[in-house]
């Protein structure tokens, strides 16, 4: 996977294979790099290097495949269900935070510090299939930062990814259907009161469905949360590889079966 240039990457004793080892050992388990280094039998400023190497190669390795499908793919693996209901739908997006260590600068700390998590964290954007295939990861931004803004920064917007008509299926956090509008994408969201006390029969109906369907990136996130390393405070030594760390962790959810039963 991983190419024959993995030969170039002279950075300790250890194979290549070992150095390969060891770099997703860290991901999944979030073992200490002392712990590694008594595992492997090197110093601790090896284990770090070949970490923080591993790290960037693979993110660019992994970077080079597309993860978006085309609308066609999409639609062929659309679970039989899904595909009755919002069969329009192209992505479904929710964000997503990992913690990090509490940065010692004021304007750091006030940047990454999550209301909603009540604590400082680094937060993404995912988007999945409908199918459950990883299909969008997004730059990491401080734990401050809204969803709206993370999608207005990023590749959704800006690139032509979508066809027209098509959907996008989201929480009721992520308000971003005036940015999709002129692409003549739907943004599909639960119903919002808008000053009603209650909503109406069809739109209670709607909403429940899709609950039932938008879980689906959620089980998708905790999944890829299985890596230790993205449930645990993010040291700060590591922070400016978050983004990096995020994206590998995510990619690999894509090489497990999926999650979503083909009748959903």
């Amino acid at each position: 996977m991983l190419g024959p240039c993995v030969d170039f990457l002279h950075i300790s004793s250890l194979s290549s294979e070992n150095q390969l080892f060891l770099t997703l050992v860290k991901l999944r388990q979030a073992k200490e790099d002392c712990e590694l280094a008594y595992l492997f039998q090197i110093s601790e400023t090896t284990v770090s290097n070949i970490i923080l190497t591993w790290v960037n190669f693979m993110f660019f390795q992994l970077k080079e495949i597309n993860l978006w499908p085309e609308k066609e793919v999409v639609q062929e693996f659309m679970p039989l269900n899904f595909g009755r209901q919002f069969g329009r739908t192209r992505v479904i997006l929710d964000a997503t935070e990992v913690p990090i260590q509490k940065p010692s600068n004021v304007n750091a700390q006030s940047s990454t510090f999550s209301s909603y998590k009540n604590r400082n964290t680094v937060k993404t954007i995912i988007g999945c299939t409908p199918g459950g295939l990883v299909s969008y990861i997004s730059e990491a931004y401080g734990g401050s930062t809204s969803d709206r803004q993370i999608i207005e920064r990023s590749d959704l917007v800006k690139k032509v990814m979508f066809s027209a008509k098509d959907s996008i299926m989201a929480d009721r956090g992520i308000m971003v259907q005036d940015l999709f509008a002129c692409k003549n994408v739907e943004v599909n969201t639960p119903t919002m009161l808008k000053g009603k006390s209650q909503l109406e029969p069809e739109e209670v109906i709607h909403d429940r469905r899709v609950a039932s369907k938008r879980i689906h990136v959620e089980r998708v996130i905790g999944l890829a949360k299985s890596y230790k390393i993205l449930q645990r405070p993010l040291p700060q030594s590591k922070l400016p590889y978050s983004s990096r760390i995020i994206y590998i962790c995510f990619f690999l959810v894509n090489r497990r079966n999926t999650i979503v039963h083909k009748m959903s």
